[in-house]
């Protein structure tokens, strides 16, 4: 599957969470060239501590074998933060496509240090989106990551 084309699927559920008045920040899983789940930042919209982009995808997933896992891809709008990073390494997921890093990337060095692909696409309109809803609500996104 062509990264950008996988990677769209993240993007949608980004602007879904958006459109919601949420954390712009999706994710999707592909395995064999095949979307398995998408998912996007549900803290706002659930009142939850941990529903990040890539744990709501995962979540909605469901319960997969580490067969699974291990040839997966997971897409992300944005690089990854501890918590999300954590649960790649726990599912052992191989890659991980990242659409923007300069906004944040925290997780990175660990996630390489681990074995992780990482690619990063370098998204101009994933940039563009994400830093002009950061200006707009900083205190939303200091408290998703934990500021």
């Amino acid at each position: 599957m062509d990264h950008l084309y996988g990677y769209s699927f993240a993007l949608h559920a980004a602007y879904k969470g958006l459109s919601e008045g949420g954390i712009p920040i999706g994710a999707c899983l592909v395995v064999d060239d095949e979307v398995i789940a998408a998912g996007y930042n549900k803290r706002v919209q659930m009142g939850s501590s941990i529903r990040h982009g890539e744990t709501d995808c995962i979540e909605n997933a469901g319960r997969l074998s580490s067969k699974v896992y291990s040839k997966s891809v997971l897409y992300t709008t944005l690089s990854p933060c501890t918590m999300c990073a954590g649960t790649i390494l726990l599912y052992k997921i191989p890659t991980v496509v990242i659409g923007e890093n300069e906004t944040f990337q925290e997780s990175e060095n660990w996630l390489k240090s681990h074995g992780v692909n990482l690619i990063v696409l370098d998204d101009f309109e994933t940039k563009t989106m994400f830093q002009k809803w950061c200006q707009e609500n900083p205190d939303l996104w200091n408290e998703d990551i934990g500021i």
